[in-house]
């Protein structure tokens, strides 16, 4: 069974408002699509990198490349609907 629902969280919709515009439309896209191809299919677009994260602070986590600097993390939950919870501007040092 393939994912189409997606959820913002609202700590994620208030971040989208502080961020650069073309990173926000990134993250929009990347909704569009999942909603219209599933997540299956976006998971294989190049571009994203979507990949699981790992580390204690975000088990259960995935996250896609919004660009260089930007990453978006999200959840599955139980009723197979992808929910942002995070927008983060990475360091390659701290990443």
């Amino acid at each position: 069974m393939d994912i189409f629902d997606v959820s913002i969280a609202p700590k994620v919709e208030r971040e989208l408002t502080r961020l650069p515009k073309h990173i926000a439309l990134n993250l929009m896209d990347w909704i569009d699509d999942v909603r219209e191809y599933g997540l299956r299919e976006v998971k294989k677009l190049p571009g994203y990198h979507d990949e699981p994260v790992k580390g204690k602070e975000r088990k259960g986590q995935r996250s896609i490349r919004l660009n260089k600097a930007y990453r978006a993390f999200y959840i599955i939950d139980g009723s197979q609907t992808v929910h942002f919870v995070e927008v983060i501007e990475v360091n390659k040092h701290e990443y």
